[in-house]
């Protein structure tokens, strides 16, 4: 599984597979379309949502927040796709767009501006940004939230982020909802 290809294709079938089994109409997306890899409609009341299908064979998943880009409408979705190579065992973590932007970010700045670190030996900016299963891992298998407005959504990112996103050498991208009024988690 080392080709790039055929890792996002196989995070994009599974996600497909995994919202019909849920009563949903997927229908992946041409190449090159922007945003969205997956629109899904469900089945029982014409609610559609987009998907953004990230696909890892590693340890995280490479997220440049500048690229992605905030949310445009209140259905944007991403599904963290982590398949494990030795028991191709698959997991998803279905995460809303502007919640992926700001655990990307309060992860990253916190991991930039440790003051515990040795100095000049983080300097990735945050296009470059990294992030693990544990940020994510709170939205695991919750395809229930697709039948949500994402601004309905619960944050569940880790508590940690919460408080780090408090802090002035972290806090929260220009833009972001949430950098007037930081929800609770």
């Amino acid at each position: 599984m080392a080709d790039n290809k055929q890792t996002k294709s196989i995070g994009e079938f599974w996600v497909c597979a995994e919202l019909a089994m849920r009563g949903w109409d997927p229908a992946l997306t041409r190449d090159g379309v922007a945003r969205t890899d997956i629109l899904a409609i469900k089945a029982d009341s014409a609610y559609q949502v987009s998907i953004q299908v990230k696909t890892t064979c590693g340890q995280n998943w490479p997220l440049n927040i500048l690229r992605i880009g905030l949310e445009q409408q209140g259905t944007e979705w991403f599904v963290m796709v982590k398949v494990d190579k030795d028991s191709n065992a698959i997991q998803g973590f279905v995460v809303p767009r502007n919640h992926v932007i700001a655990g990307t970010w309060i992860g990253h700045q916190n991991w930039l501006t440790d003051p515990d670190a040795k100095p000049g030996k983080r300097n990735t900016g945050i296009k470059g940004a990294r992030m693990d299963i544990s940020i994510f891992e709170g939205y695991k298998d919750r395809w229930d939230l697709l039948e949500r407005s994402t601004s309905e959504c619960p944050v569940l990112l880790p508590a940690w982020e919460h408080d780090a996103a408090l802090q002035p050498r972290v806090g929260l991208p220009d833009g972001h909802p949430w950098k007037e009024s930081l929800p609770e988690w």
